[in-house]
């Protein structure tokens, strides 16, 4: 973490030293003279540490702090004080200092001093990450029987080495989030923080004080200022799912953010550097929205560098007995329950189903089962109902149904989901209770 310290101090041989010997550490170090042009300074960019001399001509050490701390409680701020006026640096630390150093100082406290704000500084940017992060599992296993999802795996292995932003489509559930961390925790970051968000569930002014946070009083309710997820994320991974809803505004000032590695709070006016791999999703068309100008061509490119394509589950068959073994599993020990598999007429009605929400609904309908399940295997008693009426019909040579016996069969299966209701199941098949009761009878 490599600290930005501004120190503001009057006497030119003092400012000359510090810059020199906190430089020659490894920092990056600004010098001003007074505390007027620090104020300035802190108004354009960020810095992570302050050093003000207690008296300065103009503004002083202490209105120094009292203006950063309201305006800026990010900044911390050591005082430097001469040895005569000690209570002067206890009341510094009373408005919010973090520390304080004495006149003629000792440059190897001072540097300790920076290394503690350092560790705490870093300490509360993981333990942010650590919240926004919860619901992240790093070790979800990633199953790929099928040979397309073997193809992805293959893609994933081959960038281990880069630091490329990647673009991962596919309907939704399929399992775009799993593949975006395993892309993570296989990469050069993979010990940096990965936070997640998804852009469709926000409104722009809420997605905008989410990614690029916001400055006190930037809007209605901003009492206090907040670092965004790319703040948070700086040297990580930030998985953007739903990428496609993100308004044209900040697509715009998301493209500055990737080339340019810096970017503004809302409300802010002080520049933010940032170093950041992007990983984005999106279940709709992308190259129809860039066609049709809904989505940024040059934001596409950047975000495009790799793509992905995760298959639809019915597209994979192959991967869904070893699913269902897994999410079994999973569950089985959630709710303490022993269950030791599937009955056959279970697993033949989830490999004949179309799974329109994917890898996600067979995850639901495993944990529904195995809490309602009583014996050691998952019956089709314990599935939803509803599945069999959208089963995958597939031709059998020695016995092909006519139109007359699929139209009965099909109308059984709704009459049976609607409870024996002719009514609503004719309502459904939008056919007459007659010519309901005339396919029954064939």
């Amino acid at each position: 973490m490599n600290l930005k310290i501004l120190v503001a101090e009057d006497e030119e041989i003092t400012l000359k030293h510090l810059l020199y010997a906190l430089e020659k550490e490894g920092y990056t170090i600004t010098g001003v003279k007074n505390g007027t042009d620090a104020l300035k300074k802190i108004e354009k960019e960020e810095f992570d540490i302050l050093i003000a001399d207690i008296k300065m001509p103009g503004i002083d050490g202490l209105t120094l702090l009292a203006d950063v701390k309201d305006k800026y409680p990010n900044t911390e701020v050591i005082i430097i004080t001469g040895f005569g006026t000690i209570e002067s640096a206890v009341d510094a630390m009373k408005k919010g200092a973090a520390d304080y150093i004495t006149k003629p100082f000792n440059l190897d406290e001072l540097n300790l001093k920076i290394k503690k704000i350092q560790e705490k500084k870093r300490l509360e940017k993981e333990n942010i990450a650590l919240k926004v992060s919860l619901a992240i599992d790093k070790d979800t296993p990633f199953i790929a029987k099928s040979r397309t999802m073997k193809r992805v795996i293959d893609i994933i292995n081959s960038i281990t080495n880069s630091d490329c932003n990647v673009l991962i489509t596919g309907e939704s559930g399929v399992g775009k989030g799993l593949v975006a961390k395993l892309i993570h925790y296989t990469g050069l970051r993979k010990d940096r923080s990965f936070l997640a968000v998804n852009c469709a569930i926000f409104t722009e002014e809420l997605l905008a004080s989410e990614l690029f946070g916001h400055e006190k009083g930037a809007f209605t309710g901003a009492v206090t200022s907040k670092q965004g997820l790319i703040e948070i994320t700086n040297n990580g991974t930030l998985f953007l799912d739903e990428i496609a809803e993100m308004s044209p505004t900040l697509q715009a000032k998301l493209l500055k953010v990737i080339e340019d590695k810096e970017f503004l709070r809302v409300g802010g006016t002080r520049t933010i550097k940032v170093d950041v791999r992007f990983i984005a999703a999106t279940n709709q068309n992308i190259n129809t929205l860039v066609s049709t100008g809904k989505f940024r061509e040059d934001l596409y490119y950047r975000l495009n560098v790799m793509d992905i394509y995760i298959p639809p589950l019915r597209e994979r068959r192959e991967d869904i007995v070893p699913l269902s073994k897994h999410f079994l599993e999973k569950y089985s020990k959630k709710e303490n329950k022993k269950i030791g598999g599937f009955s056959k007429e279970a697993m033949d009605v989830l490999m004949s189903y179309g799974f329109p929400g994917n890898v996600r609904e067979l995850e639901n309908i495993i944990e529904r089962a195995v809490i309602l399940e009583k014996t050691s295997y998952i019956r089709p008693e314990s599935l939803p109902q509803s599945i069999m009426l959208f089963q995958i019909e597939t031709i059998d040579q020695n016995r092909i149904k006519t139109i007359d016996d699929l139209n009965k069969e099909y109308a059984e299966k709704v009459l049976e989901f609607v409870g024996n209701n002719k009514s609503k199941a004719a309502e459904i098949l939008g056919i007459s209770r007659t010519s309901l009761w005339r396919i029954l009878k064939k």
